[in-house]
C-alpha cells in the first residue's frame, strides 16, 4: 500500500499566479525563504493529507460530482496579512465564498474521501501564502515591515478545484475538477 500526499486548492488565474510567484522569488531572494516555491500559488481548501494511490480514483470521482453542484465566484486579493512569526500572505477581501465552499466540502470530505474531523481545518482563513515555515523570525519583521503596507490588488473567477499531489520535492497540480452550475 504506497500513500502519497494531496491537498485540495484553488489555483488563481496564469497571470496572477505569476505575480504571486515573483513574490515568492522576492521572499526567497531578499528573505531567505523559500518553501512557498514548492507549491503553485493558491488557497489551499483542504490542508495536505495522505491516501493510498488505490484510492486517487474515488478522491478525483467525489471532488468531480462535488464541483459540479457548484457555481463560479469571484475573488478578490486586497494587500498582505501575516501569522506572526513565519508567515505572510494576500489577502482576500472578500472570504465568504470560500467559506461557504470549505463548509459545503466537509461531508465530501468525511463521508467519500474518508478524512476524520481532525484532518479538516476548521477555523478556515482563506488566503495566497508567499513566504512560510522557512521565514526567520529575523527576517519576518524585515519583510513584513515591507509588505504590511504594499499594494497587491486582483480578482480572479473561481471555477474549479485542484487536487495537489507531492511529487517527493514539489506539489504538482494533480487533477482540476470544473464548477458546472451556471
Amino acid at each position: 500500500m504506497e500513500k502519497q500526499l494531496y491537498f485540495i486548492g484553488i489555483i488563481p488565474d496564469e497571470g496572477i499566479e505569476q505575480r504571486i510567484k515573483e513574490l515568492k522569488l522576492e521572499m526567497h531572494d531578499r528573505f531567505k525563504a523559500k518553501h512557498a516555491l514548492k507549491s503553485p500559488a493558491h488557497i489551499t481548501l483542504q490542508m495536505p493529507f495522505r491516501a493510498d494511490t488505490r484510492e486517487e480514483l474515488f478522491i478525483i470521482a467525489a471532488l468531480k460530482e462535488f464541483s459540479a453542484s457548484q457555481r463560479s465566484f469571484d475573488v478578490y486579493l486586497s494587500g498582505f496579512g501575516c501569522f506572526k512569526p513565519r508567515v505572510i500572505f494576500i489577502r482576500i477581501s472578500n472570504p465568504e465564498p470560500l467559506k461557504q465552499l470549505h463548509q459545503q466540502m466537509k461531508p465530501v470530505l468525511t463521508k467519500k474521501i474518508n478524512l476524520t474531523e481532525k484532518q479538516i481545518v476548521n477555523r478556515f482563513h482563506p488566503h495566497i501564502t508567499i513566504a512560510t515555515r522557512d521565514l526567520s523570525e529575523f527576517f519576518f519583521y524585515k519583510a513584513w515591515d515591507e509588505f504590511s503596507d504594499r499594494e497587491f490588488e486582483d480578482r480572479f473567477t473561481v471555477n474549479h478545484l485542484v487536487l495537489l499531489k507531492h511529487n517527493g520535492k514539489f506539489w504538482d497540480v494533480y487533477r482540476k475538477t470544473a464548477f458546472e452550475l451556471i
